[in-house]
């Protein structure tokens, strides 16, 4: 009869700052565990205290906090399978990210973490030290090893694990989404296992925090690298998976596989739960956008209304002389397609007002972009007052192209407290605008069907904040922006890898120049859903202030 090891995996979502709650999600977990005949439940990477902290934890009230509830919960989980849960840890002076055995009561075994990230959104060397790579633990006679996140994307923590005596590994991690990071994981985990010959559970966090979300995923690989267990993407999900112990060492009894969706979707996925999450964690219940009739709030709309329900959002019409009848009618149509409410406030009397109080200031001054952007702004004004008066959060709708280059007026159509489709390329707003159109899943929350109607797709993008206006009247065309961007900021690329794949050396330097004259907006905006390795807050730190252009001496 071969040996039999039962892990119950607890891939859930936790709250930064919220011990008790998360602490109550590990005792369910625990429970669950227990009453499935578990050895050991685990949890994901400073699951005590939500993940990532930031500087929150540097914070000695905190981290001592955090560490107190690690006790307690030990002294909870006393009387069943052992439990493995991630949190800050002191000794002497230091600070470090580590992963805690509870086991008859106590704390029986303290991993740390060696390898600390210090790229992307995680600044670690700066907030915690760096443990000594350790040996294994033991649950009962079997030993475990527990490279923390990072510490599983080198050779020699696992290797040291194995090399001590581990007879299986478990990953635990708080590793956020973007665009094709799943293959990555998979790829250094594979290695892990070749490395040692050992099976290896990677076990990660999902939810949102802040522009982050983290997206589950989780998964059980086989010496080889044969997967035998694949969790669902942001799916919550408490799973337990055998291991056995037959004459050539531990194997992971194939379980439970989700196939996992396409990028379209997890984009998708990941804007929707990075919003609900941003709301229930922040405390609001509803939120309103402005419906412009474009297809950046539609989209917004919908991803609100998937979030949320279409009942918990308001869509709001602000028109003005330049605002057409077909962005009327597409706005509204929008509205009713989602079943959301729907208020029209036109701004020509307040524009008016505004307009004559600033008269005897800009007498013989000729009409500008300064016109323009009242309108913008006094949209902006109207939102945040009915986002005060209804107590709705305000979602602002620019999408990354807008984003980078500056198209936007600061306190006007910026305004707002998240913004879903910030890392969201304008070109892939209309790609996941179709994709949404043709697909619905039982996560959403909206209407199946045609959400938006294909002429807001179809039309020419404007602001709408003069006669005739195109954003090609301003900007290249989106093909042409959105090549020369992806280029520029998601590759670090240069003008002259933009000339080599076939743009224009003008159009090249003409957005270099936007990207970085329009660093004080992008400090000032809201935080929004981090989709790729290069989004603007943690991933892409520039100066605000600054001279430089390339070829400029």
């Amino acid at each position: 009869m071969a040996d039999r090891f039962r892990l119950t995996l607890a891939q859930l979502n936790a709250t930064v700052g919220d011990l008790e709650g998360n602490a109550a999600l590990a005792r369910d977990a625990w429970e669950a565990g227990r009453e499935a005949g578990a050895d050991l439940v685990a949890l994901p990477e400073m699951f005590i205290t939500g993940y990532n902290t930031q500087d929150l934890v540097l914070k000695p009230a905190f981290h001592l906090a955090a560490i107190e509830t690690v006790r307690q919960l030990a002294t909870d989980c006393a009387d069943g399978p052992a439990l493995a849960i991630g949190g800050p840890w002191i000794e002497g002076t230091e600070l470090y990210n580590a992963y805690f055995i509870l086991r008859g009561g106590a704390i029986t075994a303290v991993q740390l973490k060696h390898h600390l990230p210090n790229a992307a959104v995680f600044d670690e060397v700066r907030i915690f030290d760096a443990g000594a790579i350790g040996g294994p633990y033991s649950v009962g006679n079997t030993r475990i090893g527990s490279p923390i996140c990072e510490d599983a994307w080198y050779e020699d923590v696992a290797e040291t694990h194995a090399e001590t005596g581990a007879e299986f590994l478990l990953v635990p991690n708080g590793s956020p989404y973007h665009r094709g990071k799943q293959e990555i994981r998979l790829n250094h985990m594979v290695s892990r296992v070749v490395e040692t010959g050992l099976p290896l559970v990677y076990l990660n966090l999902v939810g949102g925090q802040d522009d982050q979300v983290f997206d589950g995923g989780s998964f059980v690989l086989n010496p080889g690298g044969e997967m035998a267990v694949q969790l669902p993407v942001f799916d919550q999900c408490v799973e337990h998976v055998d291991l056995e112990r037959p004459d050539a060492g531990w194997r992971c009894v194939p379980g439970r596989f989700d196939p996992h969706p396409d990028a379209f979707e997890q984009d998708y996925r990941a804007m929707v739960e990075a919003l609900r999450d941003y709301l229930r964690k922040s405390g609001f219940p509803k939120v309103l956008l402005g419906l412009s009739g474009g297809i950046d709030s539609a989209i917004v709309a919908v991803i609100a209304a998937d979030a949320i329900g279409p009942e918990n959002v308001r869509c709001v019409m602000l028109p003005s002389e330049y605002t057409s009848e077909h962005s009327l009618e597409d706005a509204r149509q929008v509205a009713e397609r989602l079943g959301c409410h729907y208020d029209f406030v036109p701004i020509a009397q307040g524009r008016d007002a505004i307009t004559d109080t600033l008269a005897p200031l800009f007498d013989g001054r000729a009409e500008d972009v300064t016109e323009e952007n009242l309108q913008s702004r006094l949209r902006g004004l109207l939102l945040m007052a009915m986002s005060n008066k209804f107590g709705e959060m305000l979602l602002t709708t620019g999408n990354k192209s807008e984003v980078a280059v500056g198209y936007a007026t600061i306190y006007g159509d910026m305004a707002g407290g998240y913004n879903p489709i910030k890392d969201l390329y304008k070109t892939r707003v209309f790609e996941i605008a179709r994709w949404r159109n043709e697909t619905h899943r039982d996560w959403m929350k909206a209407p199946a069907g045609e959400v938006i109607p294909p002429r807001v797709i179809s039309k020419a993008p404007s602001a709408e904040l003069r006669a005739d206006q195109k954003d090609s009247d301003s900007l290249p065309d989106y093909p042409v922006l959105d090549g020369i961007l992806e280029i520029l900021i998601d590759r670090d690329g240069s003008l002259a890898d933009c000339v080599d794949a076939g743009y224009s050396a003008e159009d090249a330097a003409k957005v270099e120049h936007l990207v970085y004259v329009s660093e004080y907006k992008r400090f000032q905006s809201a935080p929004g859903t981090r989709l790729s390795s290069k989004a603007f807050w943690l991933d892409r730190r520039y100066p605000i202030v600054n001279r430089w252009r390339e070829g400029r001496r």
